[in-house]
């Protein structure tokens, strides 16, 4: 009876601590999908298989395992992700970055999707060896050691510290999620981005992701698309939205920012993972928060060419 009492115990102190984590660090349990989305949105496996051939005989044309291997082991080893993006090399080309990101990589990634191309930032390799890349990191770890520059885990230190183009302004969080611009869920994407852009939250104040993009009809130039009704694919004015709506929400818990009220889909999404979406539905189902900072909070949205980005801005 002791030993089935103190195995009893035992369990439940490893039940309680893992309860324990969760409440006292709730943004770092999601730190790992975070970094996933972002490392995604600089992602091409086709390129990626082609450009090296040893991880194609091992995973073939499997898209998320040759994302897998990237993660784990081609953000290190200096692989580039795309034709257009090497994370080391961004790293290493602009000190600013450098001050800003010290060795967290995923930062990059969201860097050059949500600032990097529009500021005409170069992103790739260039021809570099991968040697060269290490070597230059391993040099830039030694840096981030000697100034006390370290990845502190928090959702603000995975998001840009700031934009070049806003200097006097501060980004607090940011996502990147992918959608297939030539179908009619398009239109709903875009025009939902383009309501909650530049919607600026005052201290305290309350926004409303529902009453801000105006109800789902095609008055207000929705159209119809796939929707999920009661765990079933079915179709609806207005489906699509619920993605940038995911995709705010997904930028609100890097940037620490709590929801007053979120609610998961039925079904599981493909553009974000589980549990960073949100869906809205009528007036019944939103996605709200409240501005806890002491500054204005603006959103910043847009769509365009099948990537989605959703920044928040500490003005």
């Amino acid at each position: 009876m002791r030993a089935v009492k103190k195995e009893w115990l035992l369990g439940m102190l490893c039940v309680l601590s893992g309860v324990m984590l969760m409440v006292m660090h709730p943004v770092q349990a999601q730190a790992g999908q975070a970094d996933r989305a972002a490392y995604r949105a600089v992602f091409d496996a086709s390129y990626y298989s082609a450009a090296y051939p040893d991880v194609a005989a091992a995973y073939g044309n499997n898209a998320d395992a040759l994302l897998n291997h990237f993660i784990s082991f081609g953000v290190k080893e200096g692989r580039n992700a795309s034709a257009e993006f090497n994370p080391q090399a961004y790293r290493q080309r602009y000190e600013d970055l450098q001050a800003a990101f010290g060795s967290d990589m995923a930062a990059y990634c969201r860097h050059y999707v949500a600032y990097g191309k529009a500021e005409g930032r170069n992103g790739s390799a260039d021809g570099q060896p991968v040697a060269a890349v290490q070597q230059a990191d391993s040099q830039a770890q030694q840096t981030d050691s000697q100034t006390g520059a370290q990845n502190n885990g928090t959702a603000q230190s995975s998001a840009p510290a700031q934009s070049t183009q806003q200097a006097s302004s501060t980004v607090i969080g940011t996502c990147t999620t992918s959608y297939v611009d030539n179908i009619p869920r398009a239109t709903n994407v875009a025009l939902a981005a383009q309501r909650i852009n530049g919607t600026v939250v005052q201290p305290g104040g309350s926004f409303s992701f529902s009453n801000t993009i105006l109800p789902r009809t095609s008055a207000n130039g929705y159209v119809t698309a796939p929707i999920y009704v009661s765990g079933k694919k079915g179709t609806g004015t207005g489906g699509g939205v619920c993605q940038v709506s995911s995709t705010l929400y997904a930028a609100m818990v890097y940037a620490g920012l709590p929801a007053t009220e979120r609610h998961a889909h039925s079904l599981p999404v493909d553009y974000l993972p589980a549990g960073l979406d949100a869906t809205i539905a009528g007036s019944y189902l939103d996605l709200k928060f409240t501005n806890t900072f002491s500054q204005p909070l603006l959103i910043q949205a847009s769509a365009n060419g099948g990537t989605l980005t959703v920044t928040l801005v500490l003005q």
